[in-house]
């Protein structure tokens, strides 16, 4: 009889974390393991998709225009500029806050990319999602949407592939009309979903005497929004302070009646008198912004007043996101 030849296995080719494909999560794990993905590398997968990131527009300029953009701002546009340039057939990347069908974003007939910003994302990285988003637009056919999906782990970030030195300037709309050049031809889907859009609009202005400032109107009253840096702590008790002072209104029969939190920063919210438009409220944002940054020079413990204060502010903020 013919020897047997001693059987060798092929030794498997070592895959390093970033390399091993997602696959389903009761198939073997591809680094060879033997055990289901689930319970090997899709174990670590999935927390790294699902975990949240605090403050994902962090080292984008204008990370609090971000904000107000994704949480506050109806209808606002921002022209992006890509670290590598554009791509051929691309003549511009614009942000908007919401594009029509709630596409997360649009390639349209001319090449050019409209990013949404305010669509629900798979992940916990809102800014890794977004340049998934954005970077399978800038490969799609003209005149195609784009849908979603959860970001590969791992995979490039808004801070990323957009260029970190480039200004972001908001521009805010009444409507939604910037979402189509020809709106008589637009297909009555697109249409339908304008008119809804348009429809539910807050009107809205941005301040031009402070940054991140967003005046709107509702049937009610006017508020002002503004969407600020400082870290969350330090803000409050500057905050108290001017407000256990009397002094942080923004003039007669304004007061500042909370605040959210969006996306690892602080919102103060005030209320305004329906007669008092986005005109009005420039000069006194800007000398609040004065008293401000006094405010939180001071490093002396909080007074009994100030805590009060404090306590108030603290009770009535809401978080967003």
């Amino acid at each position: 009889m013919a020897k047997k030849r001693p059987q060798t296995k092929a030794k498997r080719p070592q895959l390093t974390d970033e390399e091993i494909p997602v696959v389903g999560a009761r198939e073997p794990c591809p680094c060879g393991s033997g055990r289901r993905y689930k319970a090997c590398h899709g174990r670590a997968a999935a927390h790294a998709a699902t975990e949240l990131v605090q403050r994902p527009f962090e080292g984008l300029p204008g990370e609090c225009d971000w904000v107000a953009l994704r949480e506050l701002v109806p209808a606002a546009t921002a022209e992006l500029t890509l670290k590598d340039g554009l791509p051929e057939g691309v003549p511009s990347v614009t942000l908007a806050t919401v594009l029509p069908m709630a596409w997360p974003a649009l390639r349209r007939d001319d090449g050019s990319v409209l990013l949404g910003l305010q669509n629900d994302t798979p992940s916990g990285d809102l800014s890794r999602d977004l340049a998934d988003t954005l970077l399978r637009a800038l490969e799609a056919e003209p005149g195609t949407p784009v849908q979603g999906r959860r970001a590969p782990v791992g995979g490039p970030r808004l801070q990323d592939v957009l260029d970190t030195e480039a200004p972001f300037e908001p521009v805010v709309h009444e409507g939604f009309e910037f979402w189509v050049p020809d709106a008589k031809n637009a297909t009555p889907e697109v249409t339908a979903s304008l008119e809804r859009a348009n429809a539910a609009a807050i009107p809205t202005v941005r301040l031009q005497s402070v940054e991140a400032a967003y005046w709107c109107r509702t049937p009610e009253k006017n508020h002002l929004r503004w969407v600020m840096a400082h870290p969350e702590e330090q803000l409050l008790d500057a905050l108290a302070r001017l407000h256990a002072a009397g002094r942080s209104h923004l003039g007669e029969n304004t007061r500042l009646v909370g605040s959210f939190r969006a996306h690892g920063l602080t919102v103060p919210v005030w209320d305004l008198p329906s007669e008092i438009g986005a005109q009005d409220v420039e000069k006194p944002a800007a000398e609040f912004a004065e008293r401000l940054a006094e405010a939180l020079a001071v490093r002396a413990p909080l007074t009994a007043d100030e805590r009060r204060a404090r306590g108030g502010l603290t009770n009535r903020q809401v978080t967003l996101s």
